[in-house]
């Protein structure tokens, strides 16, 4: 009688320790759940707000040179520090404000259109946590393309 009593006891024991590591892992997946939207919304109001910037300005883009490939400044963490914008002072529960760098770019197969390349960097709770998102816009007589993108592997 006693070693059913102590098998229960046991199995009832490995049943809450289980219930107990799920619970943990579950709490760990809404946290990085909950961090990653928080650095998705940061970057995309962010990118938000670079193509309003864009679109309201007059065009650099046509003093870029003639190119075959989109601009890489955004790759070099040095370039992205320097020319990045920050459109707002802080992002509610992210450690750092999101930030946007704009690229003017000239299309070699279309040199009337003008392009730029919009790169977006959010933050989470840790500045660790990051989410990077593009889009290139196309403005060509007076119509406008979007491509938009995420970033899969951070740059730097």
């Amino acid at each position: 009688m006693l070693a059913i009593v102590l098998l229960i006891s046991a199995m009832m024991l490995a049943t809450s320790a289980i219930w107990f590591e799920t619970s943990l892992a579950a709490a760990r997946a809404a946290t990085n759940v909950r961090d990653y939207l928080q650095a998705f919304h940061a970057a995309d109001s962010a990118l938000t707000w670079c193509e309003r910037n864009v679109l309201s300005a007059s065009g650099d883009a046509r003093d870029a040179p003639l190119t075959s490939g989109e601009p890489t400044q955004w790759r070099l963490e040095t370039a992205f520090d320097a020319g990045a914008i920050t459109p707002v002072a802080q992002w509610p529960g992210s450690s750092r404000a999101p930030q946007c760098l704009i690229e003017p770019w000239r299309l070699a197969s279309r040199p009337n259109a003008s392009a730029y390349l919009l790169t977006a960097r959010g933050f989470g709770r840790s500045s660790e946590s990051q989410i990077w998102l593009q889009m290139e816009v196309v403005t060509e007589d007076g119509a406008i393309e979007r491509h938009w993108r995420r970033v899969a592997a951070r740059p730097f």
